[in-house]
């Protein structure tokens, strides 16, 4: 905990160690995590769609950020850290001005099942 998945589109220009640092120690000061609790997945997507546009046009761009912690932060904690990482986001992806980003995040409470193990 906390489990971070950043799903985006490999088009994009993305400083993607630079936001994982930022961002686990947004997590850090703003949820309580502890710094070698925080763990971030990258997947680049070869194709993402718009609307109705062709997914060969590369006018768009998708970042979401899914950040699973475990129970017990209040809505504004939750709240707080999506503003962080939409933030985050603004200051790593390059605006190169042909791409139209479109950015979420959410931050979920993992399912009372979840478990880990390390080695």
């Amino acid at each position: 905990m906390p489990q971070i998945t950043v799903d985006h589109s490999k088009a994009i220009s993305f400083d993607r160690e630079g936001f994982a640092l930022d961002l686990h120690h947004a997590l850090v000061e703003i949820a309580a995590a502890k710094p070698e609790a925080c763990k971030t997945q990258f997947r680049a997507s070869q194709v993402t769609a718009f609307g109705y546009e062709d997914p060969s046009d590369l006018g768009h761009g998708v970042v979401h950020v899914t950040i699973g912690l475990l129970a017990g932060r209040t809505d504004e904690t939750k709240a707080r850290l999506t503003e962080a990482v939409l933030e985050l986001l603004k200051k790593h992806v390059e605006d190169d001005g042909h791409v139209t980003l479109h950015a979420s995040a959410e931050v979920r409470d993992l399912d009372p099942s979840y478990r880990k193990f390390e080695r």
